[in-house]
């Protein structure tokens, strides 16, 4: 199996490249997001490789990062989660930022990238959330937080709070870190009211 390619860019196409190593021309599949990371026509470059084999079919997909190629891998394990799916989310989220999405449970956010319907993006936060954290940029509390919330077993008052800010129409992950920063300065036991007061205060009203 191939993991790494190292050598000089030959040409592009609409969703590949051709990187020319030692005379060999190897066609690799990019997301778009590597593919705009990578130099022009003659210059030297490296990428990670995912070698994906099947009976009729062999093809390299190229990455960036080992991150990139990780969550490839693990974007591929979630059910009717393809190659084609799993480069156009990385093309629309970086892996920080995709680790946060699942994390947060923000299907908005993974909704973006083209071919990712509410299903299949519900399917990516249920089937990955437990291993998002380890890669993620958010706060864990606020990750702690929607996890409860979608569990429905978070506290009253901390739900009630939530509510509340997000019908005065702030987005739900917003509303979320902002009542986990006001929990976090009010001390638990604290009621709605004042997790509603700290809370817009966090988001700056």
């Amino acid at each position: 199996m191939i993991g790494k390619l190292r050598g000089v860019i030959d040409s592009y196409g609409e969703d590949w490249v051709i990187v020319d190593v030692g005379g060999v021309g190897y066609q690799v599949y990019c997301s778009a997001r590597s593919l705009q990371s990578l130099p022009p026509v003659g210059a030297g470059a490296t990428l990670s490789i995912e070698t994906y084999v099947r009976e009729d079919l062999i093809r390299l997909y190229g990455f960036a990062s080992d991150v990139e190629r990780e969550w490839f891998r693990l974007l591929m394990t979630v059910q009717s989660v393809g190659t084609r799916v799993a480069l156009a989310i990385l093309g629309v989220l970086t892996p920080g930022e995709l680790a946060t999405a699942i994390a947060l449970q923000d299907k908005a956010a993974l909704a973006r990238a083209p071919g990712v319907g509410k299903k299949v993006a519900e399917r990516i936060v249920a089937e990955l959330r437990d291993k998002a954290p380890a890669y993620s940029l958010a706060d864990q509390a606020v990750v702690n937080l929607q996890a409860n919330l979608a569990a429905r077993s978070a506290p009253k008052p901390v739900t009630d709070a939530v509510s509340a800010l997000v019908n005065l129409g702030y987005p739900q992950i917003q509303a979320s870190a902002a009542v986990a920063a006001a929990s976090r300065s009010a001390g638990e036991g604290a009621d709605a009211e004042s997790l509603i007061r700290l809370g817009l205060k966090e988001l700056g009203r």
